[in-house]
């Protein structure tokens, strides 16, 4: 009797504690779990709350709302705590001039380093494990400002209230921050390993180059990270991408092209030098030209608003490419007559509403 009562005690406990800690969230794209977050997000565009249409997603509260730090960034931590998740949703785009220039401030930096932000703090970053891996430095900078908060409330939440899963969102600029977040977190050390985040990068920029897009697909592999894009919204298409010779890996055959040139017989290989010239050259002095306006010039706009900021390592690269496992909201029978454009609006399909749209009449049925 008694090893039976031992047994069972043995069971109790360890089934007990597994299901008290079984994992809620799972990889893919989930679009009741999309749906919660763009309503979520909608919430940072509307304080206080009053021309809202629907109620908060049910079982969502709102945790902590931070201060505006950096260029004009925010982020919100709402908690589920019937499921055990909580989320991060970072703030876009405010309209403020401020904020617009994160966006403009689009020279390349490495994807590994440390940024003075003031006379008193600075912010080591790792974002990738290649050297090559580079990304844009304003929304770097936006990162850089929230990243110590939300490390501070991840470990509130994990050892004070048992929270292990987390959601990390953000729609247009907040999706390109939440790229370089998820980067952040998966390189941070001290970072508990048994910490679960799920990332959804809605209507998002570009964040990076290509090298940085390879390790962002890396870590978050098998569906943990959704890039969310309606197909008629232009966003997700910039920064203009540029790329040149020293964008492509190191093996590659433009590394020695000019002795291969050298190789051939006159008057081929002086033909081919200037061909070859004449394609080359001009994505080069582009690509500089994108680097100096974009990066140098614009920081001394940075530098008036943060004026302990220095500057950083701008890098010979303008070579942006979208990242995580995408997933298309292709405008179906009906979007058009539904948002069309009236040629002014140019934001039209880049709006919370055009997306929840697109998710309800592809994904879902009735009304949420």
């Amino acid at each position: 009797m008694m090893s039976r009562i031992l047994l069972f005690g043995f069971l109790f406990l360890f089934f007990g504690r597994n299901a008290l800690t079984a994992q809620h969230l799972s990889p893919y794209f989930d679009a009741h779990e999309y749906s919660d977050m763009l309503k979520l997000s909608a919430r940072q565009r509307d304080t206080p709350w009053t021309h809202l249409k629907g109620p908060v997603p049910e079982g969502y509260e709102l945790a902590y709302r931070s201060e505006e730090v950096g260029l004009l960034n925010r982020w919100d931590f709402w908690i589920n705590r019937s499921q055990g998740v909580g989320v991060i949703s970072i703030r876009g785009t405010n309209g403020t001039a401020s904020s617009w220039m994160e966006n403009f401030y689009a020279g390349m930096v490495s994807a590994k380093g440390t940024l003075q932000l003031n006379d008193s703090t600075t912010f080591t970053y790792k974002l990738a494990e290649d050297n090559k891996a580079y990304v844009h430095a304003g929304w770097l900078l936006g990162l850089a400002s929230m990243a110590p908060d939300i490390i501070d409330k991840i470990n509130h939440y994990y050892y004070q209230e048992g929270i292990h899963e987390f959601i990390i969102f953000g729609h247009s600029q907040g999706g390109a921050i939440a790229f370089l977040l998820r980067s952040y977190l998966h390189y941070y050390e001290g970072m508990p390993n048994n910490i679960v985040f799920k990332t959804y990068c809605s209507a998002a920029p570009k964040p990076g180059n290509l090298y940085y897009s390879y390790d962002f697909d890396y870590i978050t592999r098998n569906g943990w990270a959704l890039r969310v894009v309606n197909a008629a919204d232009w966003v997700p298409e910039v920064p203009y991408s540029i790329q040149t010779p020293r964008d492509f890996n190191t093996v590659n055959p433009f590394a020695n092209i000019k002795k291969v040139f050298r190789k051939q017989k006159f008057p081929a290989s002086t033909a081919l030098r200037y061909a070859y010239g004449r394609l080359d050259r001009p994505a080069r002095r582009a690509s500089r030209r994108f680097q100096r306006m974009l990066g140098k010039m614009t920081y001394t706009r940075v530098k008036k608003t943060l004026p302990g900021y220095k500057r950083p390592v701008f890098v010979n690269s303008h070579n942006y490419m979208p990242a995580g496992t995408p997933v298309i909201l292709y405008p179906v029978k009906g979007y058009d007559e539904q948002f069309h454009f009236d040629g002014k609006n140019i934001f039209l399909h880049h709006s919370l509403d055009s997306y929840r749209w697109l998710l309800e009449h592809i994904y879902l049925t009735g009304n949420l």
